[in-house]
């Protein structure tokens, strides 16, 4: 797979030592053992002179990643055959002050502050496997305006300060410029979706698909349910209204590895948000979305979409892909060393993270591709008559 890679992940880098240098940091990642620093990635390629190389390569030199991201997405996209994007959040805890991004931050997955890094990955994922293909690192005030920590961290003048919810929606919608198919974007974070970052993708012709929190408020939208008429209402006490509308729902449960079927009930109500704009065509309506997973409780998840046409059934299943990315991101991710870049350069954490996302892809291929000849090899069939499944 990295033969079959590498040419079009590195087609963009014009010297051919740099592609060599490149290939060399993927082997590496893919062929180390423990944390993935650049010390221990050249022990397994190429020893102690290539430590320094490899470390001009990510650290110090000038070619741009956008374009091996690129060719990296069109590779996912044709292995994952993705039903969707999902940006996952991934905070990085690191010691110390020097390393880029660095800063003390309440992270809601964690339920916790954690000092280190925050960043956020676009994943392409089916029920089958995800992979990254972009990423953005959340850099706060104390990194933007003081000019000796920018210069020390080689960060850019274009890096401008975002919010979490600006840095999450910049990681998928820099990818509609890489001749990829646009997909659905779920957001599984709670605590950064915005009205103005779901108007964003609006804008941007990507449905999306994304998490709220029990006291967010919408207006009911549909002159036939409780509530209509009322204002702002909290999306719990919304769906507590219409539960005589639920109905079962299968998914395919990846959290464990070995997928599961389960059921939840499962119900939607037609939503506005509560600062729509009127427009000659009426405001946007969007789809609130309950899940319940004890019958008798109060609803376990809420989900908002504009995909106001899709079913429940498959809105559930591409809202469940955060389980896949979780997962993959944990068993795969980690050990290509998505968390493992120790320097203090902007640029570099950037190319170690697009080579690692190289490595989580070609790591989580091969598996795949194992896997399903373990399976085939046990239903007894011949190898040159194997139908070979797709991916997704």
């Amino acid at each position: 797979m990295v033969s079959e890679l590498g040419p079009a992940l590195f087609a963009s880098l014009r010297r051919s030592d740099q592609r060599a240098r490149g290939e060399q940091y993927l082997r590496g990642l893919l062929s180390a053992e423990g944390r993935k620093s650049i010390r221990n990635l050249a022990g397994v390629v190429g020893g102690v002179g290539t430590e320094q190389s490899l470390h001009h390569f990510i650290s110090e030199s000038t070619w741009d990643w956008s374009p091996m991201r690129a060719a990296l997405a069109q590779y996912v996209e044709r292995m994952v055959r993705p039903k969707a994007w999902v940006i996952q959040s991934m905070p990085i805890q690191k010691a110390g002050e020097r390393s880029v991004g660095i800063d003390r931050r309440f992270v809601p997955e964690l339920g916790h502050s954690v000092h280190g890094q925050h960043s956020f990955g676009l994943w392409m994922a089916s029920e089958a496997m995800s992979a990254p293909v972009n990423w953005s690192l959340s850099l706060s005030s104390s990194w933007l305006q003081d000019e000796d920590k920018r210069r020390q961290a080689n960060i850019p003048d274009w890096v401008e300060e975002k919010s979490p919810g600006e840095s999450a929606a910049a990681a998928a919608l820099e990818v509609l410029d890489w001749d990829v198919e646009a997909r659905p974007v779920v957001i599984p974070s709670r605590d950064f979706v915005s009205s103005a970052m779901l108007s964003r993708f609006h804008a941007a012709g990507v449905p999306v698909i994304a998490r709220l929190r029990p006291m967010d408020q919408l207006r009911v939208a549909d002159t036939a349910m409780p509530g209509y008429g009322a204002g702002p209402i909290p999306v719990a006490d919304m769906l507590q209204h219409i539960r005589g509308l639920r109905r079962p729902v299968e998914w395919l449960d990846a959290a464990t590895g070995t997928p599961v079927v389960r059921n939840s009930l499962v119900a939607g109500i037609r939503v506005e948000l509560p600062q729509a704009r009127r427009s000659a065509s009426g405001p946007q309506q969007w789809l609130l979305m309950g899940e319940w997973t004890n019958p008798s409780g109060p609803p376990s998840d809420f989900w908002l979409t504009d995909l106001t046409s899709t079913s429940l059934d498959g809105l559930t299943r591409m809202a469940k892909l955060t389980h896949r990315t979780a997962l993959d991101s944990a068993a795969t991710g980690e050990q290509a060393g998505l968390r493992d870049f120790a320097g203090r350069s902007f640029q570099g954490w950037h190319r170690h993270l697009t080579l690692a996302s190289a490595a989580h892809t070609v790591a989580i291929g091969a598996g795949h591709a194992a896997s399903r000849n373990r399976a085939a090899a046990s239903s007894g069939t011949p190898s040159g008559n194997r139908q070979q499944p797709q991916a997704g």
